[in-house]
């Protein structure tokens, strides 16, 4: 029988893993943002697993308190088990929740949390009430916060088939002048991914709108006979 849900749990497990080796470098590959343990990331997935093996998980209505707990300590690992909770437990969210993933993504921001909460978690709730969806994701793509931003860029990133390229054409086009790197990288990553899909339609955008040359190339990265 599983133990009661406790972040304790992945303090403990966290905690006797800290190698002050590893953490120097992994500091240094987030350019300092935060400070590590030094958890690479197949350890740190396997003690997740234990954790997730071992705990029940917790009551959906307490489910964004115990990630936050966790989101709030200082290391990196945390917020990375943080998203992972919320990741098991998504299939309970609901389109009242974008104001609390929103509290994630502008917290601690930096791409590798951002890229995680928007596609799976974001893009998840977008995908249960679509008209309601691009309502919010409008309005993100007007937030002064960039990070916000970057999740509405990229919250249909895995969408595929199921994209709505007018929404996503209408954000991007928003934010092409962006001088942000940031936003420039984030709207070459979309389009390249959809263009897995319909490479048509990416290189008719391409060739209709001007880009930054960053997401112009990350856009085409993949297409054949461009010319480019």
């Amino acid at each position: 029988m599983k133990k009661q849900w406790s972040h304790k749990g992945i303090v403990e497990k966290f905690e006797m893993c800290r190698n002050v080796e590893n953490a120097g470098p992994m500091k240094a590959y987030m350019k300092h943002h935060f400070p590590f343990l030094g958890i690479k990331s197949p350890l740190r997935k396997e003690l997740l697993r234990e954790q997730f093996r071992e705990y029940a998980l917790p009551a959906v209505e307490e489910v964004f308190d115990e990630a936050w707990t966790l989101y709030e300590l200082p290391e990196r690992e945390y917020q990375y088990a943080a998203i992972a909770l919320l990741d098991k437990m998504k299939k309970h969210f609901t389109t009242d929740d974008y104001p609390k993933l929103l509290k994630f993504i502008e917290a601690k921001s930096w791409w590798d949390s951002v890229d995680a909460i928007a596609p799976n978690l974001v893009g998840h709730i977008v995908k249960l009430d679509r008209a309601y969806g691009k309502q919010v994701m409008l309005d993100w793509s007007q937030s002064d916060n960039m990070w916000t931003n970057r999740s509405a860029i990229l919250h249909q990133l895995k969408f595929k088939g199921e994209t709505d390229t007018e929404l996503l054409f209408e954000i991007i086009l928003q934010h092409v002048e962006s001088n942000e790197f940031f936003i420039q990288k984030a709207i070459g990553w979309v389009l390249r991914e959809y263009a897995k899909t319909d490479p048509a339609i990416v290189k008719q955008f391409v060739e209709e709108h001007t880009l930054k040359p960053l997401s112009r190339r990350e856009a085409l990265k993949h297409i054949g006979g461009m010319g480019y």
